[in-house]
């Protein structure tokens, strides 16, 4: 780097108590909000726009239409109603014109007008008595030479307490000049003609105060397109390194292994799953470590698609290792498995945290003789005193419930073995290119033939009783079912149903006279396996659960579901649970009550129960409440996106992906020295979370 950069980037790690209009004061109030630097705050970009564009005469108002108005504060006026309520009410002048803003219960906002003051209000205005009045309108006060010009674009920035809009905005105007000739440009010329991109510095300037909506486009443009290169270039780096240098086992399919493996299946593979499996094998046949996404629809059969791989595996004589996030799951997958195989020389073992020290230490020592062919268990699989004889296939279920290190852990748990993950989450392709952007990705939506309907109903408090005695008739025609709280306890912070109260309600009730158990994640694994058991057998009837139940329970005679406090539940949460029924040959009937209910919790509810479609739902879930919430890349480690959004930039997702891989390939290390820019924004970001090793 030259003594010329050093010096700007020098510069741009001004503190920012130093910035013109700060001070030590501002400087403290600004770091809660993580602006510690010139830089910080050039990057810190507004989280919308006060739209300008068409600033009114008040006798141009329509009433109901969003509407600036500019004029100068005539009257301001506060007093409180009978019931202790405070209206506060300011009466602007235009000309001979008037336009009054009123507020309820905000006493406090008096402190903030003074006659003679001129603002900018925007709002919905409407008329009453004759007069135009807009109610708790936007306030932009403006300085007395200040003409606000129409067609301007004021940027709303996100705050902290003893920071005004205006305030803030003077800040990042007032730096501009001085600091945005010292940017660092992150691509040359013929990649940004190339790519439609802005330079730095005229984007930085207009992603704050753009001219027009034309010019914040091109601006965006420029920010959405690096964060997102920038998470596809780490993700693809990944990818590289996953497979760069590793060597696998090839573990390659003929007819006559596939005809050994499906003999042992219990009925005819969809379509889907016989896809899934020839990408598999042709995957596990080659001599890099298979790094593959199964994601499906609720029982689409991914369990009998990783089997299938498992089996490949162990008639290589490989052992094969299946991961599930809970001891219940891992417990399912081992009956469902040892069933199928009951006439095979297959060897199961069981790892699990609940093994006596014991069996523990047995079950270590077969596994590491080789005694053992496929071994089904929790977080224990990966422990470091687990030695196996000679892995070939790990298959992770319900992957991203294991944590962000999970899958580099699992590269220790053997000499290289294939990888399958799992999930019977659908996830919307741009999560999946972002989440699992390293993995290949194959897709079941099919489900197997004889699979029955679920219907779906979302009810009011009047429909209770009526549900219920549905309900009852189901179970004494011998059906059994399930009752979801979103509580295991009653919660001083929460008011929706628990567990607790919910069973001893309907045990003396609704339920009265039938065969109840509760099931929650605090239960040990015993109680939870005996209690399982039991459910099963038919000798419990009604299960009454946590989200504890959400995968891997398969009991084909359960076809009722009650979920209480729907509201609280995640669309992918609902349509798991509901997955738990109608698995044999009875059709499922799923009822959904809610708490108080907001509008996007409303519009969720109606989503759920007008479709089965679980990746439809995937799309509607990431559409109302963003990936943060659906999947987030918070969650699995990955810095959150700062103004790049999956629903609305899925094109710029897929350009950044394509170009992003293509420059890989091309520089797998970044080294070249027109990438050095590019490679330490790459470290600085994502060189930890995602152990970019080969690129520092």
């Amino acid at each position: 780097m030259t003594t010329h950069a050093k010096t700007a980037a020098q510069r741009l790690s001004t503190p920012v108590q130093y910035l013109k209009g700060v001070g030590p004061r501002r400087g403290k109030l600004l770091e809660r909000l993580a602006l510690g630097t010139a830089a910080d705050v050039l990057f810190y970009f507004p989280r919308d726009y006060q739209d300008l564009t068409e600033i009114l005469g008040i006798d141009e108002l329509v009433e109901g239409h969003p509407a600036s108005v500019a004029g100068t504060v005539e009257d301001v006026d506060l007093r409180t109603t009978q019931n202790g309520q405070s209206i506060l009410g300011v009466l602007v002048r235009q000309e001979d014109e008037f336009l009054r803003a009123v507020w309820f219960n905000q006493p406090f906002l008096h402190q903030r007008f003074s006659v003679g003051q001129r603002v900018l209000l925007s709002g919905k205005p409407r008329l009453r008595g004759g007069r135009w009045e807009m109610a708790h309108p936007q306030v932009q006060p403006l300085d007395d030479q200040d003409a606000p010009a129409s067609g301007q674009l004021l940027p709303v920035y996100g705050l902290t307490e003893g920071i005004s809009q205006q305030q803030m905005r003077r800040i990042v105007q007032n730096m501009l000049d001085e600091f945005t000739p010292l940017l660092e440009e992150t691509f040359d010329d013929a990649f940004r003609k190339t790519h439609r991109l802005w330079p730095i510095e005229e984007a930085v300037r207009q992603i704050h105060f753009p001219e027009n909506a034309e010019n914040l486009a091109g601006a965006r443009r420029r920010f959405v397109y690096q964060e997102l290169f920038l998470l596809q270039l780490a993700i693809a780096a990944q990818r590289h390194t996953l497979v760069s240098g590793r060597q696998a086992t090839p573990l390659p399919t003929s007819t006559r292994i596939d005809a050994r493996i499906c003999r042992l299946l219990p009925f005819e593979l969809t379509g889907d799953q016989k896809r899934a499996i020839a990408e598999i094998s042709d995957d596990m046949a080659r001599d890099v470590p298979m790094h593959r996404l199964l994601q499906g629809e609720v029982g689409s059969g991914k369990t009998m698609v990783a089997l299938y791989a498992a089996l490949l595996a162990v008639v290589h004589g490989h052992q094969a290792a299946l991961m599930a996030p809970t001891e219940v799951l891992a417990q399912q997958h081992a009956e469902t498995i040892g069933r199928f195989l009951t006439h095979s020389q297959v060897r199961i073992a069981r790892l699990t945290g609940s093994l006596t020290a014991a069996g523990r230490r047995q079950c270590l020592e077969e596994i590491a003789a080789g005694k053992v062919d496929l071994i089904i268990g929790t977080q224990a699989v990966v422990q470091e005193s687990v030695r196996f004889h000679k892995l070939g296939l790990v298959v992770i279920d319900e992957q991203h419930k294991f944590g962000v290190r999970q899958r580099a852990v699992l590269k220790q748990a053997g000499p290289s073995p294939h990888y399958l993950i799992m999930t019977a989450t659908p996830i919307p392709r741009t999560v999946t290119m972002t989440i699992f952007g390293d993995l290949d990705v194959s897709v079941l939506r099919e489900s197997p033939p004889g699979r029955q309907v679920v219907h779906t109903y979302l009810a009011t408090e009047e429909q209770r009783d009526a549900w219920w005695d549905f309900f009852r008739r189901k179970l004494r025609e011998g059906r059994q079912g399930f009752v979801i709280t979103p509580l295991v306890e009653e919660s001083s912070s929460v008011e929706t149903a628990n567990l607790e109260a919910t069973f001893e309600e309907l045990s003396n009730d609704a339920l009265d006279g039938f065969r109840l158990a509760m099931l929650h994640g605090r239960m040990t694994s015993a109680e939870k396996a005996a209690i399982m058991e039991e459910f099963r057998g038919g000798r419990i009837q009604v299960l009454v659960a946590t989200t504890v139940v959400e995968v891997g329970v398969d009991v084909p005679n359960a076809t009722l579901m009650t979920i209480e406090g729907g509201n609280r539940f995640g669309l992918s949460q609902l349509h798991q649970l509901r997955g738990r029924i109608a698995r044999g040959s009875q059709p499922g009937f799923c009822c959904v009550f809610a708490d108080a209910i907001s509008d996007e919790g409303q519009r969720r509810l109606e989503a759920f129960v007008s479709t089965n479609d679980g990746f439809r739902l995937a799309e509607i879930d990431l559409e109302l409440r963003g990936p943060g919430d659906l999947l987030g890349l918070r969650q699995h480690g990955v810095p959150p996106l700062r103004i790049a959004d999956l629903v609305r930039d899925r094109e710029t997702l897929e350009e950044a992906r394509h170009d992003a891989t293509q420059l890989i390939q091309i520089d797998p290390g970044l080294r070249n020295v027109e990438h050095q820019r590019l490679r330490r924004m790459l470290l600085h970001r994502y060189g930890r979370v995602l152990e970019l090793g080969h690129v520092g």
